[in-house]
């Protein structure tokens, strides 16, 4: 696994995730039931969500919870 923060890489899975699905940060955070910037934070590693924010997250984007957590599927 990459020597990254745990926290940049499951930022930059969600980001690739969300605009896999075309979505804008505003988007997927209503769908979420999250705000538009909270998702922006956790993109940029500047926030440690919640198991339940990460839940919310998957379901939005269609995914597993594994999914999100698959870093070996980041470009």
């Amino acid at each position: 696994m990459n020597k990254e923060n745990i926290n940049v890489l499951f930022g930059k899975r969600v980001r690739q995730l969300r605009m896999r699905k075309g979505l804008s940060q505003e988007e997927l955070g209503y769908e979420a039931g999250l705000h538009r910037t909270y998702i922006g934070q956790i993109e940029r590693a500047e926030k440690n969500i919640t198991l339940k924010n990460i839940a919310k997250i998957a379901k939005e984007l269609g995914v597993n919870i594994s999914e999100l957590f698959d870093f070996n599927k980041l470009e």
